[in-house]
């Protein structure tokens, strides 16, 4: 006799409180979010993007900009599909992300998410939210910068989450990129609108030499899509 299924521990109404409160927060930040923005819309429409500028980082310390309920979902989905057990995040934030893959590793059997975080303050509020959904043991937030946090990975990794700074994706990527088995995935945030300054990052991606290949989907402000298959 087959055994019923166990319901999506995404449904976890600990969980989903959680994350109602989360992006329910960062909704209401958007006003400030579309004033920044505003002088560079121009460019969006022109299908240039946004050019990232490292000298206005501060004004993010305190934003969430985090993925959106659709891309957590797939995420989840995509993370069970892949029966992954070790996730790399690079950008946690205030781990919004890092709870629907920390959720799709708790339904997986076990495993962890090592999420990176440069900002203190994200990473506290970060580790709190995790906890308060009841998922500190399957998620691991390192404080710092990612190219030196990530340096000490060993295990094979099956799903990487890309949305941190653009101007470090590309080191980010070569250096996680050893470690990322085939048939692993990236998933990759906001490729559309930071366009100009993730072109090398998308480049390589889409280079067949790269062995991935890589499509643009059309979720957010662009996602990209890859698959290592070799």
């Amino acid at each position: 006799m087959t055994k019923p299924a166990k319901p999506s521990a995404l449904h976890d109404a600990r969980i989903e409180a959680v994350l109602e409160r989360l992006h329910s927060e960062a909704d209401r930040q958007l006003g400030a979010l579309l004033f920044h923005y505003l002088p560079k819309l121009p460019g969006l429409f022109f299908g240039k993007g946004i050019q990232w500028d490292e000298t206005k980082t501060g004004f993010y310390r305190d934003k969430y900009i985090p993925i959106e309920r659709d891309q957590g979902e797939f995420l989840y989905l995509l993370a069970r599909s892949l029966n992954a057990k070790t996730m790399v995040e690079f950008g946690t934030s205030f781990g919004i992300s890092t709870i629907y893959l920390a959720t799709a590793v708790r339904d997986n059997g076990g495993g962890v998410v090592i999420g990176t975080e440069i900002v203190p303050e994200k990473v506290t509020q970060a580790r709190k939210n995790i906890a308060d959904a009841g998922l500190e043991t399957y998620a691991e937030i390192r404080e710092g910068d990612a190219l030196e946090t990530l340096k000490t990975l060993k295990q094979p990794i099956d799903l990487v989450l890309m949305d941190g700074w653009a101007n470090l994706a590309i080191e980010v990527l070569k250096l996680v990129d050893p470690h990322i088995r085939p048939g692993g995935v990236i998933v990759s945030d906001n490729v559309g609108t930071f366009k100009e300054a993730l072109q090398s990052y998308v480049a390589f991606l889409q280079n067949p030499a790269s062995r991935y290949r890589s499509s643009t989907l059309a979720l957010k402000g662009g996602t990209e899509f890859s698959v290592k298959v070799g």
